[in-house]
């Protein structure tokens, strides 16, 4: 895999993409972003910052910085595609690929949500498509700030499928840890639990240490992950366990007082001080949400089986309220939601 890939693109340059594609451009790999508006132009301009919770703080000078809005440019030599748009912007960028791309190329969903790899074969049917997911947080600097930073505030590997040989260590690099799985889809239900509280850091308006250190905030997200796990067993989905606690744990331990979750859940809680959802963002630029991959995503699964979802319902409805209204983080209370 190594030789044969010349040249890895990032489909999607927010932040995600710029942090994974920074560190692999550092790393010696040949990258190219695709994106489009300011944050394209400001990685022109002003070059990328890349920095993590661990201190590294490097930075990639803007004549080494290949980006473009052209998907001709960017997909057609390309022998990995990272695709790293929001989930809205899934099958746009699998009819993309599927016009500009190689066909022989390695396509890697490091998406939200649980569908957005089907979402992609389907779009690109006999193409090598796999499941990837990004255990951690990144968040990025403020508009105009120069260089452009994207910061990983939380610890957290990638882990993507399995199969194709040496990708993993293709993608592997320093500030980005890259592990192959097997059982992606269970682990893609595993996320999904602890992405159900993106919307609560998006309603409260808080950083997403200082909401998680809450037990207010906490038990609405324990609500919601009892609901999505009663879901997950009526359809027979088994979550895989990602962090040091079993799924069917966690919902008990985020209730717990807030000094004994402190003690227990230290991993949890290692997140910098200035980490948020990027739902919050979301809501903060005025974008459409990822709320109907998250919450949505268990709502269906639990219709099928009539199992009841009332937290997660309502947290989908207030952050629709948000998105429709269009004036930012709605700065909420928990006993609001």
């Amino acid at each position: 895999m190594a030789s044969q890939a010349r040249t890895i693109a990032v489909a999607g340059a927010g932040s995600i993409g710029c942090y994974v594609g920074g560190c692999l451009a550092l790393a010696g790999c040949k990258v190219v972003f695709l994106g489009r508006g300011r944050v394209v132009e400001a990685m022109r301009q002003g070059g990328l910052r890349i920095s993590d919770l661990d201190g590294r703080d490097r930075r990639i000078d803007a004549q080494a910085i290949s980006a473009t809005d052209d998907p001709a440019i960017a997909l057609h030599e390309a022998a990995v595609i990272l695709v790293t748009v929001k989930s809205g912007a899934t099958e746009e960028m699998a009819k993309l690929i599927a016009v500009q791309g190689r066909s022989d190329a390695v396509v890697v969903s490091l998406q939200n949500g649980v569908d957005n790899a089907d979402r992609l074969r389907a779009g690109l049917p006999g193409r090598r498509v796999l499941t990837g997911m990004v255990m951690f947080n990144v968040v990025q600097s403020p508009d105009g700030e120069v260089p452009f930073r994207v910061h990983r505030a939380s610890q957290g590997e990638v882990m993507i499928d399995g199969g194709v040989d040496g990708l993993a260590d293709l993608l592997n690099a320093d500030g980005l840890a890259v592990e192959a799985r097997a059982d992606m889809k269970a682990v893609q239900w595993s996320k999904l639990l602890m992405n159900l509280n993106n919307a609560l850091v998006a309603l409260s308006d808080l950083p997403l240490a200082r909401q998680l250190a809450a037990r207010s905030w906490r038990v609405i997200l324990a609500a919601q992950i009892d609901e999505a796990l009663a879901a997950m067993k009526a359809a027979d989905i088994t979550p895989a366990r990602i962090t040091g606690l079993p799924p069917a744990l966690l919902p008990k331990v985020l209730r717990l007082p807030d000094w004994l979750f402190g003690l227990l859940a230290r991993r949890m809680l290692a997140i910098d001080p200035e980490a948020r959802s990027s739902m919050w963002d979301d809501l903060k630029r005025g974008r459409p949400t990822e709320i109907d991959e998250l919450q949505g995503a268990v709502i269906r699964l639990a219709r099928q089986s009539g199992t009841p979802t009332p937290v997660n319902q309502r947290v989908m409805a207030l952050v629709r309220q948000a998105e429709a209204e269009n004036h930012g983080p709605p700065g909420l209370g928990p006993e609001a939601v």
